[in-house]
This record gives C-alpha cells, sequence and structure tokens, in this order.
C-alpha cells in the first residue's frame, strides 16, 4: 500500500484550487436514477468513493460515460436501461453512501435490494431513519438476509409530512429523492440543512422536480410524474477547503484557497477568528496570513450551521500548535478520536474522557511512523506531520484517498515537503 513521507517542518505558500465536494457529488450521483433521461456532473472528483458508487450504478444498468473538453471532466449518467434494483453486499460494504440508492429506486422502479451498509470505522451510523422515512411514503420494508428489501404501492409512493428524530443528512438526501416522485405534496421536517442538502435540491430542481426549503429544516416537495436530464457541477468541498484553511495556519503560511464557499465554512472561520487567527475572506477565496500569539478555545461539534464533525480531526492537529489547554467535544459519532493515539505517537499532549478531547497545545511534535484509521483521521496526520519536526511515514493512505483529490500533489504545489511512496 502506498504511503506519503513529509518532512517537516513545512512553510506553505501559493494557491490551491478546491475540488468539487465528495459529499454532494455522491447523492447527486444516485440522483441521475430518478430519470431515463442523461445527466451530466462537471468536474466530479477522481476519488475512491466516486469510483465504488460508478460501480454501484453500474451494476443496476447505469450507462456512464467520461469525457473531458477545454480541461472540463464531464460525466455522463443514464438510467434508461436498468436491469436490475439490486445493490449488492460486495460493493455496499465498502462505502455507506451506497444506501444512497434506495430512495431512487423505489421511487422510480417501485421496488429496490440494497444491502444493509453495516458499522463504520467512526460509528453505527443507524438507517433507520431512512426507512421510517420511507415507510411514511407507503413503502414498505423488509429486512432479511443483511438487506433492505422495499416496494412502493403499484400507484407509487405518496406525499405526506415527515419529521426526522435527527437531521440526518443522508435520511434527508434519500427521502428528498423518493418525494420528488411520489404522488402530491412532501414535507420534511427537522430536515439536515448542509449545503450538500441544498446542491441536491437545485439539481432535482434543475431536472424539474420542485422543491423548496433546501438549507432549511423543513423541505418541501411537489411531487412530478417525472424527471429530465440536464448538466450541473457540483460545489466546492467545504471540508476540503477547512483542511487547507487549517494547514495554513498551523504552519503560518500565507496561502490562498481559491474555487470556494467560505460561507459553507463559516463556523469553522469564526472559530479561527476567535483564536485570533488573520484571515482575508472572499467571495470564493480565503486566505490565511501569518498569525501569532493564538489562544486557545472550546468547540463543540454539531449538525450544520455548527462546526462540522468532518473538521474536528483537523482543528485537533491545529489546537496542537497553540500554547494552552483547548478542548473539542463530539456530539454527532461517538468513536471519531481515533486519531488521537496516532498523535500522541508524535508528542501530542491529549487526553480524552468521554466525547471530550483536552488538549494541550505549543509543544513541538516530532516526525512519526502513524496509521490513517479513517478519512478526516488522515488529514489530521497530514497537518500534524507538515507542522512536526522531522519526518513522518504516514500509511494507509486509501482512507486518505476517499475524499482528497490528489492532495499529495496540491501540498507540492504549495511547497511541501511529500513524497508519496509506492507500497507492494
Amino acid at each position: 500500500m502506498d504511503q506519503l513521507n513529509i518532512n517537516g517542518p513545512c512553510v506553505l505558500s501559493g494557491n490551491v484550487n478546491i475540488s468539487r465536494a465528495k459529499n454532494s457529488s455522491l447523492p447527486l450521483m444516485t440522483a441521475t436514477l430518478l430519470t431515463a433521461e442523461p445527466v451530466t456532473l462537471t468536474d466530479l472528483p477522481q476519488l475512491r468513493d466516486i469510483a465504488t458508487l460508478t460501480k454501484v450504478l453500474e451494476g443496476l444498468g447505469t450507462n456512464i460515460k467520461e469525457e473531458i473538453n477545454d480541461e472540463k471532466r464531464k460525466v455522463c449518467f443514464q438510467s434508461n436501461d436498468i436491469t436490475n434494483c439490486e445493490a449488492t453486499y460486495d460493493v455496499v460494504r465498502k462505502m455507506r453512501a451506497s444506501i444512497l440508492v434506495l430512495g431512487p429506486l423505489v421511487a422510480r422502479f417501485k421496488k429496490a435490494k440494497v444491502s444493509l451498509p453495516g458499522g463504520c470505522a467512526i460509528g453505527t451510523r443507524p438507517i433507520d431513519i431512512h426507512l421510517k422515512g420511507l415507510e411514511k411514503l407507503g413503502a414498505k420494508i423488509k429486512l432479511e438476509a443483511g438487506y433492505v428489501f422495499a416496494t412502493a404501492p403499484e400507484s407509487g409512493l405518496q406525499g405526506c409530512e415527515i419529521e426526522l428524530s435527527f437531521p440526518s443528512v443522508g435520511a434527508t438526501e434519500n427521502l428528498l429523492m423518493a418525494c420528488a416522485l411520489a404522488k402530491g405534496k412532501s414535507v420534511i421536517k427537522n430536515a439536515a440543512k448542509e449545503p450538500e442538502i441544498t446542491d441536491l435540491c437545485d439539481l432535482l430542481n434543475k431536472m424539474g422536480a420542485k422543491i423548496t426549503g433546501g438549507g432549511t429544516d423543513s423541505i418541501e416537495i411537489d411531487g412530478v410524474s417525472e424527471l429530465h436530464g440536464c448538466e450541473f457541477r457540483p460545489i466546492a468541498d467545504r471540508i476540503e477547503a477547512a483542511t487547507f484553511v487549517l494547514a495554513g495556519l498551523a504552519t503560518k503560511s500565507e496561502i490562498t484557497i481559491s474555487d470556494c464557499n467560505p460561507a459553507h465554512i463559516k463556523a469553522v472561520l469564526d472559530i479561527c477568528e476567535d483564536m485570533g487567527a488573520k484571515l482575508e475572506i472572499g467571495s470564493d477565496y480565503i486566505k490565511t496570513l501569518k498569525s501569532e500569539n493564538l489562544k486557545p478555545i472550546k468547540i463543540k461539534t454539531g449538525p450544520y450551521p455548527e462546526f462540522p464533525t468532518d473538521v474536528q480531526a483537523q482543528m485537533m492537529s491545529f489546537l496542537l500548535t497553540i500554547s494552552g489547554e483547548s478542548e473539542i467535544e463530539e456530539n454527532i459519532f461517538e468513536n471519531r478520536y481515533m486519531h488521537v493515539s496516532e498523535l500522541k505517537r508524535m508528542g501530542a499532549k491529549i487526553k480524552l474522557d468521554g466525547n471530550t478531547a483536552y488538549i494541550s497545545g505549543g509543544k513541538v511534535l516530532s516526525g512519526a511512523p502513524v496509521m490513517c484509521t479513517d478519512l478526516r483521521a488522515s488529514a489530521a496526520l497530514v497537518i500534524a506531520s507538515l507542522f512536526a519536526k522531522g519526518e513522518s511515514v504516514i500509511a494507509r493512505i486509501y482512507h486518505l484517498e476517499r475524499g482528497y483529490e490528489t492532495l499529495d500533489e496540491k501540498l507540492q504545489a504549495l511547497n511541501a515537503d511529500v513524497k508519496r511512496i509506492p507500497g507492494n
């Protein structure tokens, strides 16, 4: 397996363009199942998770073609010849987002057989909210032999009011897609408000859906009989943007993070500025400036627009550069501190008590061999390696490649001493 060798401390400089959002691209890809017409997604990131979902869709019968014009990568999805409605365990087990084929399949084809995704390194993440919502729409759900069997009445799904017990992003996405083709009006209450939800609503509306309220906790959908094709570009990856902001601040570097939406990471930027960090924020870019004498802080993760759990690990690495005692309270996933033991190998002083991490910052870290355990933990190790003294060897970077497109090349372009070492 490939690894990254990073020699620190590094001072970064230059400009980095942010890729399109993985967490938006995945539901957009599954939304293409809702129509027989071609849907073209522009600038899809080339990531492991995108490749995995591509296999899921191809297994269902979606025809997928890629072309590059004027340096833009366009991927065309056409689901006019779906040959089966089964997403099998051998593919779904590799990525939980595969469950997002459930809503589109049962809405358009009135049936679906999708493998239960099982556990996850950062928590259990059950799909009961997805299933209860589909049942309210009239679907019959049966769990058997590790699969979800869902069937809709011959007349199709029926619009209704659905109140989520938690503002689950995945459940909101699955139900949005199902409601788009349901008969009558649906309202999803306590809906997730993440920018990726708004992006999905924008795509569906461009395909002919009638959705209002995306980005709020109450989304209204007037069902339509069919959707049509279109071309669409996903939003920028806000988690990647936040990761580079924290890398710039952690290394006391001046870098410009371009082609992003700063409003999507306002909670992160506000925290950084509260600590005393100097940032230049434009409409589509963020520039980190050299910042001294930053203050420690207390942070709590929460659903959007609160501080994102997907930036918790990277923020922890940044806090290790700041003298004093900082705290992070993780309120979304029960097992999202696996990076702590690896950071400790580099000399980090971190104490865990339940869902709270106490970080003693301001001490010099030393490069060390460390191992990636999940996607965002991997990014935390990269940031720590950039400011640590000496060489760090980061193993199992396939986790990193699930959500960061050519991260090593982007860091090299920012003057970081990063080498990718091919594995056996």
